[in-house]
């Protein structure tokens, strides 16, 4: 095998590795409701990570589990939810402004 061909294998077989290592996600949204109003849609994405859309966004955020002094909480760069039993709390990491408060199932 040439060189070109050991590089067009390597590539492939790291690709495949990297799709590989992605949680598949479930394809049954959770439906929250904050005392706002606001909406927010969560699916497990793996053993330590979530899936989350606020309101009717197509924009999901993949939110991995970080410590928390209780409950869970989920994160990203730009966005956290943090539960507690049946409620939960949405807000943005920077500016610790919140989205959505007493967030409960429907």
């Amino acid at each position: 095998m040439n060189s070109a061909g050991k590089v067009g294998l390597l590539s492939a077989i790291l690709l495949l590795t990297a799709c590989a290592e992605q949680p598949a996600a479930s394809d049954r949204w959770i439906s929250w409701i904050c005392d706002n109003k606001t909406e927010v849609l969560w699916r497990p994405a793996g053993e330590d990570a979530i899936d989350l859309r606020l309101g009717g966004s197509d924009i999901a955020h993949r939110l991995r589990l970080t410590p928390s002094a209780s409950g869970a909480l989920y994160s990203d760069p730009m966005l956290a939810f943090h539960t507690k039993g049946d409620e939960g709390l949405v807000y943005r990491v920077g500016t610790e402004q919140v989205v959505g408060r007493g967030c409960k199932p429907r």
